[in-house]
């Protein structure tokens, strides 16, 4: 089997990556536009991530954030963002790198990307530096339990899946 030198999967990555990294860097500066809103799910497990010990006991593995109505001091970096989000009314400010997601929802455009993190034992220095597993972005909408108190989750606390149609690159490779 031929070698990927070039790592076109975490090329990939990165890529799709960088696409949450300017619509969150959008919404900080102009605001959300039209019907547009964001589910964001990450890993509360990964290296950077800031959030308080009670939602950490709360969400210990993911946790998936709305952005919509109630959402102050939103920060866009290379590396990541911040918000403030209120969770049973009382205030919480989220520190998230860009690593940490796992999945990121428009369900007003039915958009979504989902991205796999690096399981332990794997290795590989860019795959280490970006904590992701090769090939694992996929467009499929974000399903953990939205956790801000706007009332923006459907009921169950999934998002939709409606028309989005999970694509992993896998299928794209040569095996």
């Amino acid at each position: 089997m031929p070698v990927d030198h070039i790592r076109y999967d975490l090329l990939t990555q990165q890529a799709l990556r960088g696409v949450v990294r300017e619509v969150l860097f959008d919404a900080a500066r102009n605001g959300l536009p039209g019907d547009h809103h964001f589910f964001v799910t990450f890993d509360t497990r990964a290296p950077d991530v800031s959030i308080s010990s009670r939602l950490r006991e709360k969400y210990p593995e993911e946790m998936t954030i709305v952005l919509q109505h109630q959402f102050w001091d939103l920060e866009v970096s290379e590396l990541g963002f911040s918000v403030g989000l209120s969770f049973s009314g009382i205030p919480e400010k989220l520190e998230i790198p860009f690593s940490a997601i796992t999945g990121f929802f428009d369900p007003s455009v039915q958009f979504g990307l989902k991205f796999e993190l690096s399981q332990p034992g794997e290795r590989s220095d860019e795959a280490d530096a970006e904590h992701e597993r090769p090939a694992a972005a996929s467009a499929a909408p974000a399903a953990a339990p939205a956790v801000d108190d706007d009332d923006t989750s459907p009921p169950g606390g999934q998002a939709p899946s409606g028309g989005a149609e999970v694509v992993r690159l896998d299928r794209f490779r040569k095996k």
